[in-house]
């Protein structure tokens, strides 16, 4: 077991014994690392707690007044085995700030260099890298190329694992590349034999599990597109996605397991859709009784493993995802053949990703991230670890432990329960290598703790969206790692902070991505792309055409260059527990409960912990506010999500709005008392 550091325990004074053996260190450059190698070989290895205790010491005594100290700084072992070094030393480039420029500016030749090193396979090799002859706006990468995008991630060894998994209660099972390619096979043929024809959209409303990754390539190989949706959705926004991409079949659950409890599945798609369904049996026999157009695993599951890919466009559908806009409807973005290799980039470079990895996330395929870990992985050759319970308590913790995962992901909110609990201060995370964090903004103390979880490793910040296909703001693990901080724009990817008047600014702004870049979305099946993204963005000189994208960012120099801060949403999306969504869709629900006329949703930020969900409301007549958010949350889990949860309902008489009538959600949220954090 971890020693622990309270006040009073031994390791108050091993915290001083370590320090006194490496006094001759006079800088925190030099000090804090030799003082880590000293408490890493202590036996038995001390608590997080002791690691953080190390670091704030020396922080203190050298840094006392810097926000932005780094937790973690490379070695020359850290460097000798990272992707990035290896690449820039075959480029002749000595700093990363080179590299990057090199990525954003020479586009064709990095995309190029990083195809090779993830290893597309193509059925023909494209004209163009980039067609770019009709603006940027309407780049076109890979040009002419025929492909299909699954048969990029079969390239590692056959016996090597491809996937660990572990059922609450249940041994860790192993499946091999081999083995995956026989299930996705199979699942292709079934849908062949179903009557599906390439092009045609088939959903996904499942937890992630080893059958789903094998779904989710199954219908990419059959030449189908995914539709993704998460397994938490309510039924009404199940149908929503289900009509928006007009699909053909859904594959679910009879139910799920999360943290001991029984949650029905299937009943809650069958409320959803006519739509048929195929349903997967989560213990030995299927729980429930199906309609008549649906179709039981055992039943639809060919038993013929080969199957030949179909072949496809670059351009062609594999996936279409869901992210919430400005209007209630959420927009569907397809993602292509190409757009998987942005996933696998990114992992290469900011993750680390190395054949032999072993990659846990814990995610859903209704959410980027869930794709984004089959592509990063497979097509680096690394190993995918899902745990199929909630990754909340000491049970999923352990399961890092025994698949000796190297890099794990994380949303902030996870960590804070895991820090509240101290469910893994007594495990060994020592394989882990990096951790990456995504899905809402970092704190910095919870980033440190994370960090001492695997006896002080780096927290690679990953920032991006379902429409870029991966990040557009990251940390690299060839620089030093601050807590919460990204070091380093995505490689491949640039982007402007510009101030409410269209001015670059240099400390703090909303962020214009300068596009072309594989990955980016390039329509949107029920939103006009381009005025979405690219109508009446500022006019610069030098650069032919910005993307809005919507975020707030904070800049801060460096000795080893700038550092971004993520500063929330700049519009009127908020990111709650990890999951984007419009007000306007929690307004819809919000504005039929009884007495409310208007409601406003707005996120509030504390200094610690996730964004707050606070409701402005115009009411009816007079009624108690704590019973009417409970009112609130009700309707939010039943119309929309059990995750958000309403912190407070301010009353209001009337919202403060602009000439043209919109609601000035700025103005609200600068009348949130300090009450509500």
């Amino acid at each position: 077991m971890a020693q622990s550091s309270s006040p009073n325990s031994p390791t108050s004074s091993l915290v001083l014994e370590i320090e006194s053996s490496v006094k001759n260190r006079l800088d925190f450059r030099s000090r804090w690392p030799e003082l880590l190698k000293q408490a890493r070989r202590i036996q038995p290895p001390v608590a997080p707690d002791t690691y953080i205790d190390l670091w704030e010491r020396c922080r203190d005594q050298f840094q006392p007044d810097d926000p932005l100290t780094p937790i973690w700084f490379p070695n020359n072992k850290d460097l000798e085995k990272s992707n990035l070094h290896q690449w820039m030393r075959e480029l002749g480039m000595a700093e990363f700030a080179e590299f990057h420029q090199w990525t954003a500016s020479s586009r064709v030749a990095f995309w190029t260099g990083a195809i090779e090193k993830v290893g597309v396979k193509f059925n023909q090799e494209p004209e163009n890298v980039l067609n770019d002859e009709k603006g940027t706006a309407n780049a076109i990468w890979l040009d002419q190329a025929r492909l299909n995008i699954v048969e990029s991630c079969f390239l590692a060894p056959p016996t090597d694992v491809a996937i660990l998994f572990q059922k609450p209660g249940h041994p860790i099972q192993r499946q091999t590349y081999q083995e995956l390619r026989a299930r996705a096979n199979r699942v292709a043929n079934s849908l062949v034999k179903a009557g599906c024809e390439p092009g045609e959209a088939i959903a996904v409303v499942m937890p992630m599990t080893a059958w789903s990754v094998a779904i989710y390539l199954g219908i990419i190989l059959a030449g189908c597109s995914v539709v993704s949706i998460a397994d938490s959705f309510a039924a009404p926004e199940i149908s929503t996605r289900l009509t928006i991409s007009n699909a053909k079949f859904v594959f679910t659950y009879d139910h799920q397991k999360r943290a001991g409890k029984k949650l029905p599945l299937y009943s809650k798609v069958a409320t959803s859709t006519d739509i048929p369904a195929i349903v997967l049996n989560a213990e030995v026999n299927l729980d429930c009784k199906l309609r008549s157009q649906d179709i039981s695993w055992i039943d639809f599951l060919a038993a013929e493993s080969e199957f030949d890919s179909v072949d496809c466009a670059s351009g062609d559908t594999i996936n279409i995802l869901f992210s919430s806009g400005t209007t209630g409807e959420p927009k569907a973005i397809p993602w292509n053949h190409t757009t998987p290799i942005k996933c696998a980039v990114d992992g290469f470079c900011h993750q680390n990703i190395q054949p032999g990895d072993v990659c846990a996330w814990p995610t859903n395929l209704g959410w980027m991230m869930g794709p984004w870990l089959i592509f990063a992985s497979l097509m680096n050759k690394a190993t995918i670890a899902l745990f199929e319970d909630a990754p909340t308590g000491s049970e999923f913790g352990t399961f890092i432990q025994e698949t000796e995962v190297t890099m794990l992901g994380v949303v902030p909110t996870i960590v804070k329960a895991w820090e509240a609990s101290g469910c893994m201060n007594d495990l060994d995370w020592s394989n882990i290598k990096c951790f990456s964090s995504t899905g809402e903004s970092s704190q910095a103390n919870t980033m440190v703790f994370l960090s001492a979880l695997a006896n002080i490793k780096p927290v690679i910040e990953y920032c991006g969206g379902t429409e870029i296909g991966g990040g557009y703001v990251s940390s690299v693990n060839i620089l030093p790692n601050i807590p919460a901080a990204f070091n380093s724009p995505a490689v491949g990817l640039n982007f402007l902070l510009l101030d409410p008047i269209d001015h670059q600014v240099s400390e703090q702004g909303e962020v214009f991505l300068i596009p072309p870049s594989i990955g980016l979305s390039d329509r949107l099946i029920n939103r006009d792309h381009f005025e979405t993204y690219y109508a009446q963005t500022p006019k610069l000189k030098d650069i032919p055409q910005l993307r809005r994208h919507g975020d707030y960012f904070r800049k801060f120099p460096t000795a080893n260059g700038p550092v971004f801060e993520a500063g929330g949403r700049a519009d009127d999306t908020m990111n709650l527990g990890g999951i984007k969504i419009s007000s306007a869709e929690i307004e819809r629900v919000l504005n039929q409960v009884e007495p409310v006329i208007e409601s406003a949703a707005v996120s509030y930020s504390p200094l610690e912990g996730p964004d707050q969900l606070i409701i402005f409301a115009v009411l009816g007549r007079e009624t108690d506010a704590s019973q009417l958010q409970k009112t609130m949350n009700q309707a939010l889990k039943t119309e929309l999500n059990p995750l958000f949860k309403v912190h407070s309902v301010e009353p209001v008489s009337a919202m403060p709005r602009t000439a043209s009538g919109k609601v000035m959600r700025r103005k609200l949220r600068d009348q949130i008392a300090p009450e509500t954090n």
